[in-house]
């Protein structure tokens, strides 16, 4: 083995034993002669492969492949959002279409192939982990170009500056070039999308989506500590057990000068406080 591929399997190890916390790389590394590992979990843009003596689940950058099962709610979430991206309208034809990506990318994969990876922490529930990558297959094409072009995946996900140097944001719009080119040629799974309800689908992703983001934003302002001092009538109802008339309370007895001071308003005691305080933030003397 040359110097080279030394170096870069100790640097391979260091992150497959210790947090990304403290082994964390800027810049991609290329691993060479890399193979496919057969396993079951195995899909169309996740997969295990051999790089020397060690093994590592790849989640390669830019596209998102149909799942191929749905074990979990998370699962039957991201089913959803595909199904409703291609104009699918059978969630059996999205897992259908996740099987046809994931022997497509076996096949890309037959030969060795290159990995060019930072090991950046990618979520999912492979063990021992998953890490973003890019791979270039034995004839030198990229996986993701690959797969989008086939119409096997769509130009969806975790992006960066490729091994050639080209930008994320060229990156993405080449991608999104070729998807449109695969759905006008009706490839891979544009074959089964309904064009006519496409749009409809899409605008339901969208609302529903939107609907998620409006929950998320409510709990952050809920979670904001406040100043008793300063709060609004409708901010201090945020809090647990804080009705219209407590607020009111609250806000007459202003001003205090410590969190601890509430046990002046009626029907506030010393236990309600505590459970209180993770939600104020600190006074400020006046």
């Amino acid at each position: 083995m040359t110097k080279y591929i030394l170096i870069n399997m100790v640097i391979f190890i260091c992150y497959t034993h210790l947090t990304a916390n403290l082994c964390t790389a800027k810049d991609l590394v290329a691993y060479k002669n890399a193979s496919l590992v057969t396993s079951q979990h195995n899909d169309g843009d996740s997969f295990l492969v051999k790089l020397g003596n060690s093994n590592i689940t790849i989640r390669i950058y830019f596209v998102d492949c149909p799942e191929t099962t749905v074990s979990q709610s998370t699962d039957a979430r991201r089913v959803r959002s595909q199904t409703r991206y291609f104009g699918l309208l059978s969630h059996r034809e999205t897992v259908f279409y996740g099987k046809e990506a994931t022997n497509f990318t076996r096949q890309q994969l037959e030969k060795p192939f290159t990995v060019h990876t930072a090991l950046a922490t990618a979520p999912g529930r492979s063990t021992g982990g998953r890490y973003y990558g890019f791979i270039t297959t034995s004839h030198g094409e990229d996986l993701a170009s690959l797969l989008v072009a086939n119409g096997y995946a769509r130009a969806y996900g975790v992006a960066r500056k490729t091994p050639e140097g080209i930008s994320h944001e060229e990156m993405a719009a080449r991608l999104k070039d070729l998807e449109s080119s695969a759905m006008l040629a009706r490839k891979g799974i544009w074959a089964a999308t309904d064009i006519k309800q496409l749009t409809s689908l899409r605008a339901l992703e969208r609302l529903e989506n939107a609907e998620l983001e409006k929950i998320r934003d409510s709990i952050k302002v809920e979670l904001k500590p406040i100043n008793i001092n300063t709060a609004s009538l409708e901010e201090l109802r945020m809090l647990s057990g804080i009705g219209a008339v407590m607020g009111k309370r609250i806000i007459d007895g202003r001003p205090y000068n410590t969190n601890d001071d509430l046990v002046r308003v009626k029907g506030i005691t010393k236990k309600k406080i505590e459970k209180l305080l993770p939600h104020l933030s600190t006074i400020e003397k006046q």
